[in-house]
């Protein structure tokens, strides 16, 4: 049994798939820090910098001066405006990702579009069919 373990995991599909695994947490990351950190401040800039991380709703009824003081007291709260800006976050991470994966597509496109050569002997079979034909 741990033959047939250590053959399943050394098949090509499997490997390749731990390998785009980890690819993909790497990516993940650098789409993550270009909205993080490329993205999200001019838009941040173009709403007034606002921030609704400090949005919440706290469940023993008091009122808290932000985030921070909820936390020291040890409340419990439903922090909506942390919500709203993960969405948001996802949001521009799903529509920068849409533009990668546009562009990567339109590359592989124009690859796609040019013509092959044709090869020599078809060349010359061609030829020999013009010359025939004539």
């Amino acid at each position: 049994m741990l033959q047939d373990f250590k053959a399943f995991l050394m098949k090509g599909n499997v490997v390749d798939m731990a390998v785009w695994f980890i690819f993909g947490a790497a990516f993940a990351s650098v789409v993550k820090s270009l909205v993080e950190n490329i993205v999200m401040p001019p838009i941040g800039k173009l709403m007034a910098d606002v921030d609704f991380s400090n949005l919440f709703w706290a469940l023993d009824g008091k009122e808290y001066a932000s985030i921070a003081a909820l936390d020291e007291a040890g409340a419990a709260a439903i922090r909506y405006g942390t919500f709203i800006n993960d969405l948001l976050g996802f949001i521009m991470l799903g529509f920068v990702v849409f533009i990668l994966v546009r562009q990567v597509t339109k590359m592989q496109k124009k690859e796609e579009e040019k013509p092959a050569e044709t090869p020599a002997d078809i060349k010359l079979l061609e030829e020999i069919r013009d010359a025939l034909k004539k």
